[in-house]
């Protein structure tokens, strides 16, 4: 059974570059914690550390250990905090990063589980582009990040993402634009001007390979970063818009407009990504838990 005594010394020595400088921190002689991660390298039967010069380097075990290290004693920091606030009746804060593609309902439909925990709960939320979310997690100023894809390949971020729900998508229009297409759905499309998400939406390539396989050209008047503009430009009669089928009702509420009809075959997904592999945070879990029903 690992230990988690000799562990937390090899993170210590991990962090601080060295036996020396992790003795000086800790008040531990050099002499303790050589034998200490000598003794957690015999029992998991591997080297964590190779000499480089005067200094010691991880190798290449060294680092996936150090990795799982800190997601534990991170771990274990986050519960000795809200046990903390527990005791105190003071509220967990729950900072959540929302990628600015995710609609407003979804984000609220997501995170309203949150909201109804036994433990005294205060939300933080942020919303940017999905690279700068995934930066300030990834220096954990942020405990989770909603977003409308799993973390990009081609970033440099260790994340995991755990797919909430999805939808299929629909098109809605302002009731005068909506009378003024009479060719059947999806012909009318044809030539009708479209609010399209940004291209750095998951949503935005699909959708124009669903056009093209159909062969209707629609004419795009407007790009959005915030999906709420891009509805009160559809609001206003601008052009159709997409939005996720699941929030329709809402949609045509809020925002006075029809649903013309649903785009057959596509989906939009919705994750929450952290920077753990199993989510801890009450909150977070709570939002999983709730959000699994609807996954499909």
């Amino acid at each position: 059974m690992l230990n988690y005594k000799q562990l937390h010394h090899f993170w210590n020595v991990a962090r601080a570059g060295g036996i020396v400088r992790a003795s000086e921190r800790s008040g531990l002689a050099p002499q303790t914690l050589s034998g200490q991660i000598a003794a957690l390298e015999a029992s998991l039967g591997v080297t964590l550390f190779r000499r480089q010069g005067r200094r010691l380097a991880l190798t290449e075990t060294g680092q996936v250990v150090l990795t799982y290290a800190e997601e534990i004693f991170r771990t274990g920091s986050e519960l000795e905090e809200a046990l903390r606030n527990r005791a105190s009746g003071r509220a967990i804060p729950f900072r959540v990063g929302i990628a600015d593609v995710v609609p407003k309902t979804i984000a609220w439909r997501l995170l309203a589980p949150a909201m109804a925990i036994t433990q005294p709960l205060r939300i933080v939320c942020r919303e940017n582009k999905l690279e700068r979310l995934l930066g300030e997690l990834a220096i954990h100023n942020l405990d989770v990040v909603l977003a409308d894809s799993p973390v990009p390949g081609h970033m440099d971020v260790r994340g995991y993402s755990h797919k909430l729900t999805e939808s299929a998508v629909a098109l809605f229009a302002a009731p005068s634009l909506a009378d003024s297409l009479t060719s059947p759905f999806p012909e009318c499309l044809d030539r009708a001007p479209m609010l399209l998400p940004s291209a750095e939406a998951a949503l935005r390539p699909p959708l124009m390979r669903w056009f093209e396989n159909r062969r209707v050209a629609p004419r795009v008047v407007g790009e959005f970063d915030d999906s709420a503009l891009m509805k009160s430009f559809g609001e206003a009669g601008a052009g159709l818009f997409p939005a996720p089928e699941l929030i329709a009702d809402e949609v045509c509420r809020q925002y006075g407009v029809r649903k013309l009809g649903v785009l057959s075959g596509l989906t939009d997904s919705y994750y929450a990504i952290s920077v753990e592999r199993r989510l801890t945070h009450p909150a977070t879990l709570a939002i999983s838990e709730a959000a699994r029903p609807h996954s499909g």
